[in-house]
């Protein structure tokens, strides 16, 4: 993974493509409680609808829909855990991202927002 640490700061412009890359959407501490909360449906119901366990056995990650790369939660263009979506999700490209990805994101730069508004 590689960390933008310059002024350039990227506005998600929800093309989803991040959504359908192949690989792991990996709930933190806490966030399996807080999205079983917001679905409205039992914890234990959630994680074995829901997710599996990640390839590297350290915690786990959202299932994709059957026969594709793409997240559970997306619904067409928009992501059920919106309000509520796994830290991972919030912070990409910013926080995290890796070679190669502007030429599936459709993300524009732009100057970095103030820190309490990230």
């Amino acid at each position: 993974m590689k960390y933008d640490d310059d002024q350039r700061w990227y506005q998600c412009q929800r093309c989803t493509n991040c959504c359908k890359w192949e690989g792991d959407v990996v709930l933190e501490e806490g966030e399996v409680e807080q999205i079983a909360a917001f679905l409205n449906i039992p914890l234990y119901d959630f994680v074995r609808d829901f997710t599996r366990l990640r390839g590297n056995r350290q915690g786990l990650s959202l299932i994709d829909k059957e026969g594709t790369t793409e997240c559970i939660m997306l619904d067409g263009a928009d992501c059920k855990l919106q309000e509520v979506k796994p830290e991972q999700c919030k912070g990409f490209p910013n926080r995290w991202n890796f070679p190669n990805w502007r030429e599936a994101c459709e993300a524009l730069p732009g100057p970095r927002p103030p820190e309490e508004l990230r």
